[in-house]
């Protein structure tokens, strides 16, 4: 990071004798932010926009009609592009984070195309298509930002610190919740972070930023219409970050060069190829964005990392955060459900499911294939609403509560299927599970104010990493983890969580026998130390010889409960589970 500052501001230097140069510089500096914004949006949070270009514009118009409407400062026009960018990214991100799948980024290009055609109509305020012209230069202690040098410094050094406050925020519990909801929102909001409102914080900083990007872009050209931010406009900039590699700030400031520096020159050769003049850079952008893809589907990036030497981060020093030690007396009830019952269409998948958990006690839910148990589990866990019934956390009433809100109090769960994060190390993946348990915002990760806070949460996940006999592979990726290391890790991110009840679905799946004698191990030391756990799997001898309790179920019904032995005995189980065995 040292050196990327070093060379950014040693630039303006090397390029002075070469005007041409500096302009393009700066447009680099410029296209760089606006990529940068992407990175935000697409390479963290995992969403797609083409309205970068209108967040632009209105940081780039906002300042043209203080400073020429108004004869205000510059500086003031500053304030002004921030404010508008942020309240339209608050009015399009409301309205829009929400959406799933191709919606999202359909509706971004609706909005773009839209403030597109109204910056070029209101003539009378924005200048139409013609625009606005003779914009004031920034001044900085008296000096006119008047030349492309000067100005370099001034873009260069913005640049650079957005990319401290960008790398500060990857490595942030904000950054690593991010990146958990790009890759799934559910298993995000069971460790405590809430989908839509994040989302919504990463939609304001991306439009937030690129209005900084428009503010400059006014002032260094001093001339301001609607065709730089059209939506060409912003296909190019999502263009310049997936091709450099959208999941990496180096990664998005190469695109940012590589395709500023191309621009220029497609402009000057495409003409001589096809005989005439036209915006035909568009096309030879999307061939190469489609070579690009074919060959380093990840960006340009990853194929320049490899032959760059890796950096240890080096194991967590600091003090883990403080436990919430498990209390209360053994065998109170600490989670209850009431009468649960859930269709989906005409099948009933839970028919008036009710049953307790006390402190300090294993609690197997089982039964045969479509009895109802996962979506039992889910009801509890809050990721499905019941149509009808109750559930009781530590004697609180959670029923319809989002999952986040539900792991606050006190419960944490795994899933049928680890929900874990392949680019994450295995040391990240853990600390997810202290988010509920850290405060840092946004402004705090931007300013690297977090950064104890940071250490003390990745102690807390490496001593949850110990707990489960993990630590060894702390700094690994977790894509390399076998499916018993993935299900051991699961556990050790809701233990550095904080929680005292833990929801496990199916963590023998996938197992081999000695790993299962592991887990039953590991999770009956767990109950001693205060923990208390409701399983759900299908592996009869782990449940029978690991449960205190066993409710069974079958159709969407309770149809037994108690101690293995006596659900064993039971002639509606055996009628159950030998009817499954007979018609198979």
């Amino acid at each position: 990071m040292r050196y990327l500052w070093f060379l950014l501001l040693l630039l303006p230097w090397v390029l002075s004798p070469f005007p041409y140069y500096l302009t393009l510089l700066n447009f680099f500096a410029l296209s760089a932010m606006v990529a940068l914004s992407l990175y935000v949006l697409t390479g963290l949070a995992g969403m797609t926009s083409f309205a970068q270009a209108a967040f632009m514009g209105m940081g780039a118009y906002a300042t043209a009609l203080v400073t020429l409407k108004l004869g205000l400062s510059p500086w003031l026009g500053l304030l002004a592009g921030l404010g508008s960018a942020f309240l339209l990214a608050l009015l399009l991100g409301g309205l829009t984070v929400r959406l799933k799948g191709h919606f999202l980024p359909l509706s971004t290009i609706a909005w773009q195309v839209a403030l597109y055609i109204l910056a070029g109509n209101l003539v009378g305020l924005t200048g139409g298509h013609t625009g606005l012209t003779d914009l004031p230069p920034l001044g900085l202690f008296g000096i006119p930002l008047d030349t492309g040098l000067r100005y370099a410094f001034l873009t260069l050094f913005l640049l650079a610190l957005l990319i401290l406050a960008l790398y500060n925020l990857r490595h942030s519990r904000i950054g690593r919740a991010l990146l958990a909801l790009r890759g799934d929102a559910l298993a995000a909001a069971s460790f405590g972070v809430d989908p839509a409102a994040l989302r919504l914080k990463a939609f304001l900083l991306s439009g937030t930023i690129a209005g900084l990007a428009g503010f400059l872009y006014a002032h260094f050209l001093r001339f301001v219409n609607p065709t730089p931010f059209s939506l060409e406009a912003s296909i190019k900039y999502l263009v310049m970050a997936v091709a450099g590699g959208v999941g990496s700030i180096p990664g998005v400031l190469l695109g940012a060069a590589f395709f500023t520096g191309l621009e220029d020159w497609l402009k000057d050769l495409l003409p001589l190829f096809l005989g005439r003049q036209g915006n035909y850079e568009t096309i030879g952008y999307g061939l190469i964005l489609a070579l690009i893809l074919i060959l380093a589907p990840k960006g340009l990036w990853p194929l320049v990392e490899r032959y760059l030497p890796s950096r240890d981060p080096g194991l967590p020093q600091g003090e883990p955060l403080s436990l919430r030690s498990p209390d209360g007396p053994r065998g109170e009830v600490v989670l209850e459900a009431r009468g649960l019952q859930k269709s989906f269409g005409g099948l009933l998948a839970v028919a008036g499911v009710s049953f307790s958990l006390k402190r300090g006690e294993i609690l197997a839910l089982i039964g045969p294939n479509g009895a109802g148990k996962s979506t039992t589990f889910n009801l509890v866990a809050g990721a499905l609403l019941p149509d009808r019934g109750q559930v009781y956390l530590f004697g609180q009433e959670i029923t319809g509560l989002p999952p986040h809100r539900i792991h606050a109090l006190g419960l944490g769960r795994t899933f049928q299927h680890p929900h874990l994060f392949p680019e994450l190390t295995v040391l990240e993946n853990a600390a997810l599970g202290t988010h509920s348990r850290t405060r840092a915002g946004f402004f705090q990760a931007l300013l690297g104010l977090s950064r104890k806070e940071e250490e003390q949460a990745l102690a807390t996940a490496y001593r949850a990493l110990v707990r489960v006999g993990l630590e060894s592979l702390a700094l690994e990726k977790a894509e390399r983890l076998s499916v018993g290391q993935q299900r051991l890790l699961e556990i050790a991110r809701v233990l550095a969580s904080g929680a005292e009840v833990l929801l496990l679905d199916e963590p023998g799946a996938g197992l081999r026998a000695q790993e299962k004698r592991e887990l039953a191990s590991l999770l009956r030391s767990l109950v001693r130390e205060g923990y208390t756990v409701l399983i759900v799997d299908h592996d009869m001898d782990l449940i029978m010889g690991l449960a205190d309790r066993v409710v069974v179920m079958n159709y969407g019904e309770k149809i037994a409960e108690g101690s293995p032995k006596e659900v064993q005995r039971n002639p509606l189980v055996r009628a159950a589970y030998l009817g499954e065995e007979e018609v198979a």
